[in-house]
């Protein structure tokens, strides 16, 4: 392994691109610790304190920016908003879905309107927090009214500058660039929480039973998620032979490589934000109509769990839905004379696919919800509160760590090198 990271700043390219990365990270934890004006940062963490795991589950993706109120206070929420609105709005209006199937330039078109959205998105959030601080006299200085104003633009403009980020990483550097966010803020909170465990078993204010417990829970997950993410299933696919002028082509037997959890973790974030809504809404205001909300949308609420667990299948559907068409796939095969065995090409193809894809989402969607409520049953069961580290957050980081991999090793292959992760009995360096 140390040979393949070695081998990758030998590609200058690859290099360029690892750098690029590593300092747009670097901006934006930075980012992660300047506070807002006009707001006092003691103030918010102590109501963060008091805020229960809704709160702390907001912070968790924020990377702890939104606990100290810093300029990125927002980070990827707003983005992450749009994006999903912009996905519906695709699917039940068919001029967004012929703009998004007319190539790249309706792709950019779609893309703009995901940034304006994602601006709208970051406006209301931000009325709607300083709003609720400015209840809690969190502000800072003489005229409340001038530091709401100043609260209101910082967080906003420092929202864009996350979603920028987000894209020139992508742009410019390895894998998908706001998941790369996400996965910086949920890393950089991961030595606070071992620190705190420690010091709880030390102190003897957790049982080293239930640490234990915990601590196995937390492998076994790693180990679940990485068999979760590089699942798939394999649709033997035939190709019959061809005669193009004085040679044969084709003949051969492969296979078509159905990824289990094609979604990744889209589901999990997509359906912790329409539920962490109407909740942060009702934070927002008094009375109730307002306590009801709060308290059937608390993370341990049967109604919130069910919930959880029906938009996380919803949304595995949605995703695999937009990102794998079988129609294309069958045409594919059959333009270039491939058919699965036993099948014939065309629409029984189609169909055969679509079935098979409807199976495996299934299994993968139900494995996706017992992750995501691994962290619930640690805080609720086991009295767990410091392994944030847990469920979720282990999926996306597993998840963008192998895809980030697969891309370096993508780009190493294509080059002539070994990938990062070798197979027993190769040597590094040049093949």
């Amino acid at each position: 392994m140390i040979d393949g990271f070695r081998d990758a700043f030998r590609l200058p390219d690859l290099k360029r691109r690892i750098l690029f990365v590593l300092g747009a990270l670097f901006i934006y934890r930075l980012g992660a610790h300047i506070p807002t004006p006009g707001i006092d940062p003691d103030a918010v963490a102590r109501l963060f304190a008091q805020g229960g795991d809704i709160f702390g589950f907001l912070d968790l993706f924020a990377g702890g920016a939104l606990s100290r109120f810093s300029i990125f206070a927002l980070s990827v929420a707003p983005y992450i908003n749009s994006s999903i609105v912009m996905q519906l709005l695709v699917v039940i209006f068919p001029a967004l879905e012929k703009l998004q199937k007319e190539g790249d330039e309706g792709r950019k078109k779609i893309t703009q309107y995901t940034r304006i959205g994602t601006i709208f998105f970051a406006l209301v959030q931000a009325v709607g927090m300083t709003t609720f601080l400015g209840s809690q006299g969190v502000f800072t200085g003489g005229l409340a009214s001038m530091s709401a104003v100043i609260v209101v633009l910082t967080v906003t403009t420092g929202s864009i500058v996350v979603m920028w980020l987000g894209e020139v990483m992508s742009d410019h550097g390895i894998g998908n660039g706001i998941s790369m966010l996400i996965y910086a803020g949920i890393v950089a909170r991961l030595p606070q929480a071992v620190i705190d465990t420690v010091r709880l078993v030390s102190l003897r204010e957790m049982n080293i039973l239930t640490f234990l417990v915990a601590l196995i829970m937390i492998v076994l997950v790693i180990a679940g998620c990485v068999y979760l993410q590089e699942g798939t299933r394999r649709l033997p696919v035939q190709y019959a032979k061809r005669m193009v002028g004085n040679k044969v082509y084709g003949g051969q037997s492969t296979f078509i490589p159905l990824k289990v959890n094609t979604s990744g973790v889209i589901p999990i974030i997509f359906a912790s934000s329409v539920l962490l809504f109407p909740y942060t809404i009702a934070s927002f205001a008094t009375g109730s109509v307002a306590n009801a909300v709060r308290a059937v949308f608390s993370q341990q609420h049967p109604v919130y769990i069910a919930l959880y667990v029906l938009l996380i299948v919803f949304f595995s559907y949605f995703y695999t839905a937009v990102v794998f068409n079988p129609t294309d796939l069958s045409n594919n095969m059959k333009k270039y004379g491939g058919f699965i065995l036993g099948i014939r090409p065309g629409r029984p193809t189609t169909e055969y696919i679509e079935r098979v894809m409807s199976r495996i989402t299934l299994g993968g969607a139900v494995a996706l919800a017992i992750v995501a409520l691994i962290p619930i049953f640690m805080s609720v069961v086991l009295d767990v509160r410091t392994f944030s580290f847990g469920g979720t957050a282990v999926l996306i980081v597993v998840g963008v760590a192998l895809d980030t991999i697969h891309q370096v090793e993508g780009q190493m292959l294509m080059r002539h090198y070994d990938g990062i992760l070798k197979r027993r009995g190769k040597s590094g360096g040049l093949l």
